[in-house]
Order: C-alpha cells, then sequence, then structure tokens
C-alpha cells in the first residue's frame, strides 16, 4: 500500500515541464546543461541557454504566463532522465518484456479465426499506442493476451514521454481504501486526484473487483471523470459488459469515445489441447526452444562463451535428471528463459506434467478465481500449482508484488521446498532485494542451485559493433 502511495506522490512531479516550480532552475549556480544548440551539438541551446524549458513573453492573464514549457530544441525523446523516472513510477516494472515485438499473433495450434482476431486486436492496440485519443477497451477471455497489449501499449507511450500508470482494478480500490487510514502518507483526495489525472490509465482486470456500493461509486467517479473527458484510458476485462455497473457500461458501448477490440482467442497460456482442463501454462509458446538451438557464440567474448556453456550444461544435467531446484539468475534477454523452456520441453517430452508461467501471469490467475464468473476454486487451482511434477517459474521479482502476492509466493515454495519437488526459477532482481523468506529458501543450497548468467542480453550482442 506504501508504495503505491509513494508512487502517487511523485507521479506529479514526473509529470509535463509546466508543473516544474520557477524557483528550481534558479537555485542552483551551475545548472547541467540539458538542451544544446542542434547547429552546434557542443553549445547549449540559444533558446533556453541549455535548461531544456522556457517561459514565455506573454500577458499576466494569458494561459501561459509564469508556467515553464519544453524548448522546441529539447523533444521528450531526448530526455533519457525523465522517461527512465516515468517507467519506475507506472508500475510497469513487472511487465517489462510484454512489448508489441514479442505479441505472438498466430501461436501453434490455433485456428484461422482465432490468429485473425489475435492480428486485429494487435493492430487495434497498435493504432491506439501511436494516437491514444480517448479509451482501448479490450475485451476477452483470461489469458488471451489484453495484458500483453495493454502492457505493451503503456511502454509505447512511456518512450514517448507520457507518465503511465498500470494497475489491476481491485488493487486500485484496496490503495483508496488504504487512503482513509490515520498512518497514511497521502489523503484520499490527493491520491485519487492524481490516478485520474494522470497521462495514460490503464485498468487491469475490470470486473473481477468486489462490486460493494463503495467500489461502484469510486470506480464509476473515476471512470467517468476521464470519459467526459476523453483521457486516454485502457481497459482490459473478462467479464460479460452487462454485468456492470450500467453507468460504466453504457460509457464503454459508447462508439464515439471507446475503441473496442474483442479478443476471441483461447488462453495463449494454456496447452492448446483440452484447454479448459489443463494448467495454465505458456509452454506452448517457448516449443521452439530447446539446448540445441540455445546461442552460445554469435558476438560473445571468451568469458561470455564460457559462462554460457557452462551454464548451458548445468540445465541439460538438470533437464536429465530434475531433482530439487535450479534457479538461473541475470539481465533480461540474457537466455534465462531460453534455457528454462528447454528444460520444460524436454521433461514434457519424457512424459512428465510441466507448468511454465511467468510470477505475475500465475498471480493474476490466482487472482480471478474469486471472480463470481470463475469455474474453478482458488484452492482447486493454487493445489494444482503447488503439486504439479516440474513447476517452472518465470521472471520472478517480490520487489514490485503486493503483500498478498508475495504471500502466496512464499506458501506455494514453501511447499515445494518442503517436498524438494522439482522447481525451476528465472529471477532478474538481486538476491539482496527479495522477499527475506523467499530468499532463505533460495539461498539452501541443500535445495536450490543458483546460476548466474554473465552475459550481455542476445539483443545488445547481435546489435554491437
Amino acid at each position: 500500500m506504501k508504495d503505491f502511495r509513494d508512487l502517487a506522490s511523485k507521479m506529479a512531479s514526473a509529470m509535463q515541464p509546466e508543473n516544474m516550480p520557477t524557483s528550481s532552475i534558479h537555485e542552483s549556480a551551475e545548472p547541467a546543461v540539458s538542451c544544446f544548440d542542434p547547429d552546434h551539438p557542443e553549445s547549449p541551446c540559444p533558446i533556453c541557454g541549455g535548461l531544456g524549458v522556457v517561459k514565455y513573453d506573454v500577458p499576466v492573464m494569458h494561459p501561459r504566463f509564469g508556467k515553464l514549457f519544453r524548448c522546441p530544441n529539447f523533444p521528450v525523446e531526448a530526455d533519457r532522465e525523465r522517461r527512465e523516472r516515468l517507467r519506475k513510477l507506472s508500475n510497469l516494472e513487472s511487465f517489462g518484456e510484454k512489448s508489441f515485438s514479442n505479441f505472438e499473433i498466430a501461436p501453434q495450434g490455433y485456428s484461422s479465426v482465432e490468429c485473425q482476431s489475435l492480428e486485429l486486436a494487435f493492430n487495434g492496440a497498435h493504432n491506439y499506442a501511436q494516437q491514444p485519443d480517448g479509451w482501448l477497451l479490450l475485451e476477452g477471455p483470461y489469458g488471451c493476451g489484453k495484458t500483453h497489449l495493454a502492457a505493451a501499449v503503456g511502454h509505447y507511450r512511456l518512450e514517448r514521454g507520457d507518465a503511465v500508470l498500470f494497475i489491476t482494478t481491485p488493487d486500485l480500490l484496496d490503495h483508496l481504501r488504504s487512503a482513509f487510514s490515520p498512518r497514511s502518507e497521502t489523503t484520499y483526495d490527493e491520491l485519487f486526484e492524481r490516478v485520474r489525472e494522470t497521462d495514460v490509465l490503464i485498468l487491469d482486470d475490470l470486473g473481477v473487483e468486489n462490486p460493494s456500493e463503495w467500489a461502484k461509486e469510486k470506480l464509476f467517479q473515476l471512470l467517468n471523470h476521464r470519459y467526459s473527458r476523453r483521457l486516454p484510458t485502457i481497459i482490459t476485462t473478462n467479464c460479460d459488459l452487462d454485468s456492470l455497473d450500467p453507468r460504466i457500461r453504457s460509457r464503454l458501448l459508447d462508439v464515439q469515445v471507446i475503441r473496442h477490440v474483442k479478443v476471441l482467442a483461447p488462453d495463449y497460456r494454456s496447452q492448446v489441447q483440452n484447454q479448459r482442463e489443463q494448467l495454465l501454462s505458456r509452454l506452448p509458446m517457448y516449443s521452439d526452444m530447446t539446448f540445441d538451438n540455445f546461442n552460445v557464440q554469435s558476438n560473445v567474448t571468451r568469458e561470455e562463451q564460457h559462462n554460457l556453456v557452462q551454464v548451458a550444461q548445468t540445465a541439460a544435467d538438470f533437464a536429465r535428471s530434475p531433482r530439487g531446484w535450479l534457479m538461473f539468475m541475470g539481465t533480461y534477454g540474457s537466455g534465462k528463459t531460453h534455457l528454462a523452456a528447454s528444460i520444460a520441453n524436454h521433461r514434457q517430452l519424457q512424459g512428465d506434467a510441466v507448468m511454465f508461467i511467468t510470477v505475475p501471469d500465475l498471480m493474476d490467475y490466482l487472482r480471478t478465481t474469486f471472480s463470481p464468473n470463475s469455474t474453478r476454486s482458488f484452492d482447486e487451482l493454487f493445489d494444482a500449482v503447488r503439486n504439479v511434477r516440474l513447476l517452472v517459474l518465470d521472471d520472478m521479482n517480490t520487489d514490485y508484488a503486493k503483500s498478498w502476492a508475495k504471500e502466496k509466493l512464499f506458501q506455494l515454495l514453501d511447499y515445494r521446498y518442503v517436498g524438494k519437488l522439482p522447481t525451476v526459477i528465472t529471477t532478474a532482481q538481486a538476491l539482496d532485494q527479495m522477499d527475506e523468506r523467499i530468499l532463505s529458501r533460495l539461498l539452501d543450497t541443500r535445495i536450490c542451485k543458483n546460476v548466474a548468467i554473465t552475459s550481455r542480453s542476445y539483443a545488445v550482442r547481435m546489435n554491437r559493433r
């Protein structure tokens, strides 16, 4: 709760330049040069003096009087520090790998109709990202790719300098409730104002929240404010629109404001066969990742190649005889997921029941079981996950997990820890930043073998001159 309040309290300073106090450009005797002369890159900009912001010479009653605006020679794309600050405040860190470039529009085993639906959804989201006017509504069953596309829009707008906030509907309502606590550092009015005025709001899983009268009213107030002003808003839902608050439903059906994209594809994270009965798994998406095509040679130093060969050998040994835990650590794109998928694919060919899933996706799936429309109870799903023969948890990061998610993740890992059940984990998070209880299990060398991939990411190596 506190993390979100801190996030909200910082959002105002990360918005447009006109929100910056005038005193901020006078307090430093030698301000850093941010903006340069386009004709003479070694010299400060002649318009703003290198500050990156300008003040217009207009009458007192003019709307621009007394405000700072971005210098014409200092486009948003050039402000790397600001973009990085906005990214940290967006709540999108857990979805760092979800982009338009890796969204699959023709998964193996999908029908032509399902692939066509995914392609239409992709095009709709991509077009909206380029020109976010009004709202984007992504509707479809759980796991069809709605959250992936919503996060991709968020990342795209972040790169263009927008302040983006990504949050699930239940979490948003919980944070608003917590603002009434005497211990809250942010008042309800401050928090609510900052959420509803953010440049781009991404509201995930609308309809899963507890539909109390208070929740309905606050949600309507938020959405009605953004609707009446056409503020860019992305909403994902797997609920029938008729089951939503009639006031919200009427706004979602307004074609003048809403771009409605309905995804007809099934759960892309489930095994294609017998989807209703199989565990949630993304392994079919990585069916082409094997030990044979793991790249240990392209554009690598001798040290990097030695590391990649050793790590691949460790993974292959585990795949032949999976005992205990194996955790891959390294930067995004370094090959952790490829090796984890290779292990999972090998064991599946041997007849083992395998579940491969990212930790954020697993938490989302567990949360949806509380919906009145869920066909599966939480206990049933949680028991199936913790008892699967081989569990692969991809992209584990406890730093951004909410208290509920941390507790469930610990319960899951503790169960498999005590039972010494084969488990593969990948993470880009530093060990000293992890939840202490989970870390205590990961550092037990009797159960868990930790392997670090020190090579740079594949994308960086391929772009190396």
